[in-house]
Protein backbone atom coordinates (compact mmCIF):
# COMPACT_ATOMS: atom_id res chain seq x y z
CA UNK A 1 0.00 0.00 0.00
CA UNK A 2 1.33 3.46 -1.22
CA UNK A 3 -0.02 5.83 1.59
CA UNK A 4 0.19 9.32 0.04
CA UNK A 5 -0.23 13.10 1.65
CA UNK A 6 -1.10 15.38 -1.27
CA UNK A 7 -0.26 19.15 0.04
CA UNK A 8 -2.14 21.79 -2.54
CA UNK A 9 -2.57 25.21 -2.18
CA UNK A 10 -4.30 25.10 -4.91
CA UNK A 11 -7.09 22.76 -4.82
CA UNK A 12 -11.31 23.19 -5.57
CA UNK A 13 -13.48 24.64 -2.93
CA UNK A 14 -17.11 24.17 -2.96
CA UNK A 15 -17.54 28.01 -3.81
CA UNK A 16 -15.23 27.87 -6.05
CA UNK A 17 -15.37 24.51 -7.38
CA UNK A 18 -12.51 25.14 -11.14
CA UNK A 19 -10.18 26.25 -8.08
CA UNK A 20 -7.39 23.58 -9.59
CA UNK A 21 -9.33 21.38 -10.75
CA UNK A 22 -6.17 20.34 -12.66
CA UNK A 23 -4.81 19.10 -8.89
CA UNK A 24 -8.22 17.84 -8.19
CA UNK A 25 -8.12 15.55 -11.31
CA UNK A 26 -4.60 14.46 -11.32
CA UNK A 27 -4.92 13.31 -7.59
CA UNK A 28 -8.56 11.91 -7.88
CA UNK A 29 -6.74 9.43 -10.06
CA UNK A 30 -3.83 8.43 -8.74
CA UNK A 31 -6.20 8.10 -5.65
CA UNK A 32 -7.94 5.48 -7.73
CA UNK A 33 -5.26 3.42 -8.43
CA UNK A 34 -5.15 -0.22 -6.45
CA UNK A 35 -2.52 -0.14 -3.67
CA UNK A 36 -3.21 3.58 -3.10
CA UNK A 37 -4.35 4.96 0.25
CA UNK A 38 -4.27 9.18 -0.53
CA UNK A 39 -5.72 12.10 1.53
CA UNK A 40 -5.41 16.09 0.75
CA UNK A 41 -4.04 18.63 2.57
CA UNK A 42 -5.21 21.87 1.43
CA UNK A 43 -4.34 25.24 3.72
CA UNK A 44 -6.13 27.98 3.69
CA UNK A 45 -4.69 31.24 4.51
CA UNK A 46 -6.06 33.48 6.05
CA UNK A 47 -4.93 37.34 7.53
CA UNK A 48 -5.38 38.01 11.56
CA UNK A 49 -8.44 39.26 13.13
CA UNK A 50 -9.85 41.56 12.32
CA UNK A 51 -8.79 41.35 8.51
CA UNK A 52 -9.98 38.25 8.36
CA UNK A 53 -13.42 39.52 8.98
CA UNK A 54 -13.37 40.91 5.75
CA UNK A 55 -16.01 39.75 3.02
CA UNK A 56 -13.45 39.17 0.75
CA UNK A 57 -12.55 36.11 3.28
CA UNK A 58 -15.92 35.27 4.07
CA UNK A 59 -15.68 32.09 1.69
CA UNK A 60 -12.19 30.84 3.27
CA UNK A 61 -13.32 31.47 6.63
CA UNK A 62 -16.62 29.25 6.54
CA UNK A 63 -14.82 26.24 4.74
CA UNK A 64 -14.81 22.85 7.41
CA UNK A 65 -12.00 22.18 7.97
CA UNK A 66 -12.05 18.67 7.14
CA UNK A 67 -14.86 16.64 4.43
CA UNK A 68 -14.95 14.03 1.12
CA UNK A 69 -14.21 15.72 -1.68
CA UNK A 70 -15.47 13.56 -3.91
CA UNK A 71 -14.63 10.25 -2.08
CA UNK A 72 -11.11 11.55 -0.84
CA UNK A 73 -10.70 13.04 2.27
CA UNK A 74 -9.56 16.96 2.23
CA UNK A 75 -8.37 18.93 5.35
CA UNK A 76 -8.53 22.56 4.86
CA UNK A 77 -6.16 23.80 7.81
CA UNK A 78 -5.48 27.28 8.47
CA UNK A 79 -2.56 29.26 8.72
CA UNK A 80 -1.59 33.22 9.10
CA UNK A 81 -1.46 34.67 5.73
CA UNK A 82 -0.87 38.93 5.54
CA UNK A 83 -2.25 40.13 2.17
CA UNK A 84 0.57 41.48 0.37
CA UNK A 85 2.95 41.76 2.96
CA UNK A 86 5.94 39.22 3.72
CA UNK A 87 5.07 36.80 1.21
CA UNK A 88 8.32 35.36 1.89
CA UNK A 89 7.19 34.08 4.82
CA UNK A 90 4.10 32.31 3.57
CA UNK A 91 6.30 28.85 3.51
CA UNK A 92 7.37 29.00 6.99
CA UNK A 93 4.15 30.11 8.25
CA UNK A 94 2.27 26.95 6.51
CA UNK A 95 4.65 24.61 7.52
CA UNK A 96 4.33 25.93 11.19
CA UNK A 97 0.73 25.94 10.94
CA UNK A 98 0.89 22.49 9.35
CA UNK A 99 3.37 20.27 11.89
CA UNK A 100 0.97 19.40 14.91
CA UNK A 101 -1.90 18.78 12.90
CA UNK A 102 -0.04 16.21 10.51
CA UNK A 103 1.85 14.60 13.43
CA UNK A 104 -1.71 14.36 14.66
CA UNK A 105 -3.00 12.63 11.57
CA UNK A 106 0.27 10.05 11.47
CA UNK A 107 -1.14 8.77 14.49
CA UNK A 108 -4.21 7.46 12.21
CA UNK A 109 -3.19 7.73 8.37
CA UNK A 110 0.95 7.08 8.14
CA UNK A 111 1.37 8.70 5.23
CA UNK A 112 5.01 7.10 3.42
CA UNK A 113 5.86 10.48 1.11
CA UNK A 114 4.46 14.20 0.98
CA UNK A 115 3.77 15.22 -2.82
CA UNK A 116 4.21 18.60 -3.01
CA UNK A 117 1.45 19.79 -6.33
CA UNK A 118 3.57 23.66 -6.67
CA UNK A 119 6.61 24.81 -5.81
CA UNK A 120 5.74 28.00 -4.08
CA UNK A 121 4.62 28.28 -1.44
CA UNK A 122 4.08 24.09 -1.20
CA UNK A 123 7.87 23.25 -1.90
CA UNK A 124 9.36 24.65 0.76
CA UNK A 125 6.81 24.16 3.65
CA UNK A 126 6.98 20.42 2.56
CA UNK A 127 10.72 20.78 3.08
CA UNK A 128 10.72 21.57 6.35
CA UNK A 129 7.50 19.24 7.36
CA UNK A 130 9.43 16.28 5.90
CA UNK A 131 12.52 17.30 7.37
CA UNK A 132 10.21 17.09 10.67
CA UNK A 133 8.48 13.84 10.21
CA UNK A 134 10.89 12.13 8.41
CA UNK A 135 9.41 11.04 5.52
CA UNK A 136 10.36 11.75 1.81
CA UNK A 137 8.90 14.65 -0.19
CA UNK A 138 8.83 15.26 -4.38
CA UNK A 139 7.75 18.73 -5.64
CA UNK A 140 5.99 19.50 -9.31
CA UNK A 141 6.38 22.42 -10.85
CA UNK A 142 3.84 23.53 -13.26
CA UNK A 143 4.70 27.00 -14.97
CA UNK A 144 3.97 30.12 -12.79
CA UNK A 145 5.55 28.98 -9.50
CA UNK A 146 8.80 28.83 -11.63
CA UNK A 147 8.62 31.63 -13.92
CA UNK A 148 7.23 34.04 -11.24
CA UNK A 149 7.74 32.94 -7.75
CA UNK A 150 11.44 31.76 -8.49
CA UNK A 151 12.94 35.15 -9.65
CA UNK A 152 10.96 37.13 -6.26
CA UNK A 153 13.53 38.17 -3.71
CA UNK A 154 13.37 35.60 -0.52
CA UNK A 155 11.54 33.66 -2.46
CA UNK A 156 13.81 31.94 -4.98
CA UNK A 157 16.08 30.97 -2.44
CA UNK A 158 13.30 28.94 -0.67
CA UNK A 159 12.62 26.88 -3.63
CA UNK A 160 16.67 26.24 -4.84
CA UNK A 161 16.57 24.77 -1.39
CA UNK A 162 13.85 22.51 -1.93
CA UNK A 163 14.80 21.52 -4.95
CA UNK A 164 17.84 20.44 -3.38
CA UNK A 165 16.68 18.83 -0.71
CA UNK A 166 13.66 17.23 -2.43
CA UNK A 167 14.09 13.71 -2.98
CA UNK A 168 12.16 13.80 -6.26
CA UNK A 169 11.39 16.34 -8.48
CA UNK A 170 8.54 16.84 -11.04
CA UNK A 171 7.77 19.36 -14.14
CA UNK A 172 5.00 19.58 -16.77
CA UNK A 173 7.63 20.27 -19.53
CA UNK A 174 10.46 19.78 -21.04
CA UNK A 175 10.78 23.80 -21.13
CA UNK A 176 9.82 24.30 -17.95
CA UNK A 177 12.86 21.50 -16.39
CA UNK A 178 15.20 23.73 -18.89
CA UNK A 179 13.66 26.73 -16.72
CA UNK A 180 14.26 24.93 -13.51
CA UNK A 181 17.74 24.61 -14.15
CA UNK A 182 18.45 27.94 -15.65
CA UNK A 183 17.87 29.09 -12.25
CA UNK A 184 19.65 26.78 -10.27
CA UNK A 185 17.55 23.54 -9.88
CA UNK A 186 19.42 20.01 -10.15
CA UNK A 187 17.88 19.08 -14.10
CA UNK A 188 19.22 15.73 -13.82
CA UNK A 189 16.97 14.94 -11.16
CA UNK A 190 13.58 16.89 -12.92
CA UNK A 191 11.32 13.95 -14.43
CA UNK A 192 8.96 15.30 -16.84
CA UNK A 193 5.03 14.67 -15.64
CA UNK A 194 2.51 15.41 -18.09
CA UNK A 195 -1.10 16.61 -18.07
CA UNK A 196 -3.93 14.44 -18.92
CA UNK A 197 -6.69 14.89 -20.97
CA UNK A 198 -10.25 13.08 -20.32
CA UNK A 199 -10.62 11.79 -24.04
CA UNK A 200 -14.27 10.84 -23.34
CA UNK A 201 -15.60 14.34 -22.23
CA UNK A 202 -13.12 16.58 -24.43
CA UNK A 203 -14.01 14.97 -27.98
CA UNK A 204 -14.77 16.39 -31.17
CA UNK A 205 -18.65 17.31 -31.62
CA UNK A 206 -20.52 18.35 -34.92
CA UNK A 207 -19.50 22.19 -34.73
CA UNK A 208 -22.20 23.75 -37.30
CA UNK A 209 -24.96 22.35 -34.56
CA UNK A 210 -22.64 23.67 -31.56
CA UNK A 211 -22.89 26.89 -33.22
CA UNK A 212 -26.30 27.14 -34.02
CA UNK A 213 -27.56 25.94 -30.33
CA UNK A 214 -25.68 29.11 -29.37
CA UNK A 215 -27.21 31.46 -31.99
CA UNK A 216 -24.16 31.52 -33.82
CA UNK A 217 -23.26 31.63 -37.75
CA UNK A 218 -19.85 32.56 -38.26
CA UNK A 219 -16.22 31.86 -36.87
CA UNK A 220 -16.89 31.29 -33.25
CA UNK A 221 -13.22 31.69 -31.17
CA UNK A 222 -12.77 31.34 -27.17
CA UNK A 223 -10.58 32.27 -24.33
CA UNK A 224 -10.97 30.28 -21.16
CA UNK A 225 -9.01 30.53 -18.57
CA UNK A 226 -8.67 33.22 -14.83
CA UNK A 227 -8.83 37.27 -16.04
CA UNK A 228 -5.71 38.64 -15.21
CA UNK A 229 -3.18 40.33 -17.45
CA UNK A 230 -0.58 37.63 -18.20
CA UNK A 231 -3.51 34.99 -19.44
CA UNK A 232 -3.29 38.11 -21.90
CA UNK A 233 -7.00 38.34 -22.76
CA UNK A 234 -6.61 42.34 -23.56
CA UNK A 235 -4.27 40.91 -25.98
CA UNK A 236 -7.58 38.62 -27.32
CA UNK A 237 -9.56 41.21 -27.68
CA UNK A 238 -7.81 43.81 -29.54
CA UNK A 239 -6.83 40.69 -31.69
CA UNK A 240 -11.00 40.31 -32.20
CA UNK A 241 -11.18 43.78 -33.79
CA UNK A 242 -8.77 42.36 -36.62
CA UNK A 243 -11.80 39.57 -37.51
CA UNK A 244 -14.88 41.52 -37.89
CA UNK A 245 -16.85 38.35 -38.29
CA UNK A 246 -16.11 36.29 -35.35
CA UNK A 247 -17.50 35.74 -32.13
CA UNK A 248 -15.66 35.23 -29.12
CA UNK A 249 -16.67 33.56 -25.92
CA UNK A 250 -14.27 34.15 -22.51
CA UNK A 251 -14.98 31.52 -20.28
CA UNK A 252 -13.47 32.49 -16.72
CA UNK A 253 -13.41 35.18 -14.45
CA UNK A 254 -11.13 37.17 -11.93
CA UNK A 255 -10.13 40.69 -11.23
CA UNK A 256 -9.49 41.78 -14.53
CA UNK A 257 -12.86 41.27 -15.84
CA UNK A 258 -14.36 44.67 -15.47
CA UNK A 259 -11.32 46.31 -16.95
CA UNK A 260 -11.59 43.89 -20.16
CA UNK A 261 -15.59 44.52 -20.68
CA UNK A 262 -13.94 48.19 -20.70
CA UNK A 263 -11.77 47.61 -23.37
CA UNK A 264 -14.25 45.36 -25.42
CA UNK A 265 -16.89 48.40 -25.55
CA UNK A 266 -13.72 51.21 -26.40
CA UNK A 267 -12.59 48.70 -29.08
CA UNK A 268 -16.30 48.62 -30.40
CA UNK A 269 -16.40 44.86 -30.33
CA UNK A 270 -18.31 44.54 -27.24
CA UNK A 271 -21.39 43.49 -29.24
CA UNK A 272 -19.35 40.25 -30.59
CA UNK A 273 -18.27 39.18 -27.01
CA UNK A 274 -19.36 37.08 -24.54
CA UNK A 275 -18.73 37.17 -20.73
CA UNK A 276 -19.21 33.70 -19.57
CA UNK A 277 -18.05 34.21 -16.34
CA UNK A 278 -17.12 30.84 -14.42
CA UNK A 279 -18.59 27.61 -15.75
CA UNK A 280 -18.27 24.14 -14.15
CA UNK A 281 -15.54 22.22 -15.91
CA UNK A 282 -17.99 19.69 -17.13
CA UNK A 283 -19.38 22.48 -19.18
CA UNK A 284 -15.82 23.33 -20.50
CA UNK A 285 -15.85 20.20 -23.78
CA UNK A 286 -18.93 21.90 -25.57
CA UNK A 287 -17.93 25.32 -25.46
CA UNK A 288 -14.18 24.23 -26.47
CA UNK A 289 -15.90 21.72 -29.67
CA UNK A 290 -18.10 24.50 -30.89
CA UNK A 291 -15.39 26.65 -31.22
CA UNK A 292 -13.18 27.21 -34.55
CA UNK A 293 -9.74 28.17 -32.60
CA UNK A 294 -9.34 28.56 -29.09
CA UNK A 295 -6.69 31.44 -28.19
CA UNK A 296 -4.81 32.24 -24.51
CA UNK A 297 -1.66 34.20 -25.16
CA UNK A 298 -0.77 34.00 -22.20
CA UNK A 299 2.96 35.60 -21.09
CA UNK A 300 3.84 32.43 -18.87
CA UNK A 301 2.61 28.99 -18.73
CA UNK A 302 3.88 25.73 -18.07
CA UNK A 303 1.78 23.34 -20.07
CA UNK A 304 -1.57 24.89 -19.73
CA UNK A 305 -4.56 22.36 -19.15
CA UNK A 306 -7.00 23.85 -21.78
CA UNK A 307 -4.11 23.48 -24.44
CA UNK A 308 -4.36 20.02 -24.58
CA UNK A 309 -8.68 20.20 -23.37
CA UNK A 310 -8.95 22.03 -27.04
CA UNK A 311 -6.64 20.04 -29.04
CA UNK A 312 -8.84 16.66 -27.57
CA UNK A 313 -12.11 18.98 -28.61
CA UNK A 314 -10.58 18.73 -32.14
CA UNK A 315 -10.25 22.27 -31.77
CA UNK A 316 -6.95 24.03 -32.80
CA UNK A 317 -5.06 26.38 -30.68
CA UNK A 318 -3.69 29.92 -31.25
CA UNK A 319 -0.69 30.84 -28.02
CA UNK A 320 2.15 32.39 -27.57
CA UNK A 321 5.56 31.26 -27.40
CA UNK A 322 5.75 30.06 -23.91
CA UNK A 323 6.49 27.12 -21.48
CA UNK A 324 5.81 23.91 -23.52
CA UNK A 325 4.01 26.01 -26.44
CA UNK A 326 6.46 24.25 -29.01
CA UNK A 327 6.11 20.62 -27.44
CA UNK A 328 2.38 21.06 -27.80
CA UNK A 329 1.74 22.50 -31.03
CA UNK A 330 4.38 19.83 -32.81
CA UNK A 331 2.26 19.95 -36.58
CA UNK A 332 0.42 22.25 -38.51
CA UNK A 333 -2.93 21.13 -37.59
CA UNK A 334 -2.47 21.75 -33.58
CA UNK A 335 -2.70 25.29 -34.23
CA UNK A 336 -0.50 28.49 -34.32
CA UNK A 337 2.27 30.02 -31.92
CA UNK A 338 2.04 33.81 -32.69
CA UNK A 339 3.64 36.60 -30.90
CA UNK A 340 1.73 38.44 -28.10
CA UNK A 341 0.36 41.33 -30.50
CA UNK A 342 -3.26 41.79 -31.69
CA UNK A 343 -1.98 41.57 -35.56
CA UNK A 344 -0.12 38.17 -35.46
CA UNK A 345 -2.66 36.74 -33.16
CA UNK A 346 -5.51 37.64 -35.77
CA UNK A 347 -3.68 36.57 -38.60
CA UNK A 348 -2.94 33.42 -36.85
CA UNK A 349 -6.49 32.80 -36.37
CA UNK A 350 -7.30 34.00 -39.82
CA UNK A 351 -4.94 31.32 -41.15
CA UNK A 352 -6.55 28.78 -39.52
CA UNK A 353 -10.06 29.80 -40.43
CA UNK A 354 -9.11 30.01 -44.00
CA UNK A 355 -7.82 26.43 -43.72
CA UNK A 356 -9.39 24.74 -41.26
CA UNK A 357 -8.03 21.54 -39.99
CA UNK A 358 -10.19 17.92 -39.49
CA UNK A 359 -11.20 17.98 -36.24
CA UNK A 360 -9.99 14.24 -36.30
CA UNK A 361 -6.61 15.51 -37.12
CA UNK A 362 -6.30 18.49 -34.95
CA UNK A 363 -7.66 15.56 -32.30
CA UNK A 364 -4.37 12.88 -32.41
CA UNK A 365 -1.75 16.13 -31.31
CA UNK A 366 -3.54 15.54 -27.99
CA UNK A 367 -3.46 11.34 -27.78
CA UNK A 368 0.08 11.35 -25.73
CA UNK A 369 -1.93 13.21 -22.88
CA UNK A 370 -4.21 10.66 -20.78
CA UNK A 371 -4.59 10.91 -17.24
CA UNK A 372 -4.34 7.32 -16.95
CA UNK A 373 -1.12 8.00 -18.26
CA UNK A 374 -0.37 10.73 -15.86
CA UNK A 375 -1.21 8.35 -12.81
CA UNK A 376 0.91 5.83 -13.67
CA UNK A 377 3.78 7.48 -13.96
CA UNK A 378 2.91 9.45 -11.01
CA UNK A 379 2.36 6.45 -9.01
CA UNK A 380 5.54 5.01 -10.55
CA UNK A 381 7.62 8.15 -9.33
CA UNK A 382 6.02 8.53 -5.62
CA UNK A 383 6.40 4.34 -4.94
CA UNK A 384 10.03 5.15 -6.31
CA UNK A 385 10.85 7.26 -3.53
CA UNK A 386 9.48 5.39 -0.91
CA UNK A 387 11.59 2.35 -1.99
CA UNK A 388 14.54 4.46 -1.96
CA UNK A 389 14.04 6.38 1.26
Amino acid sequence: MLRVLTLSSLFPRPAEPTFGVFVERQTLGLAALPGVALEVVAPVGLPPWPLSLHPHYASRAGLAEQEQWKGVTVHRPRFRAWPKLNRAGTARAMARALLPMLGALRTRFAFDVIDAEFFWPDGPAAMMLAGALGVPFSIKARGGDIQESGTRPGIAAQMKAAARAADGLLTVSAALRDSMTALGMPGERIRIHHTGVDHDRFRPADRAAAKAAMGVAGPLLVTAGWLIPPKGQRLTLAALAHIPEAILLVVGDGPDRKALEGLARKLGVAGRVRFLGNRPHDELPALLAAADAMLLPSASEGLANVWVEALACGTPIVISDVGAAREVVDRPEAGRIAARDPAAIAEAVRSILADPPAQEAVRKAAERFSWEKNSRELFEHLSGLVERH
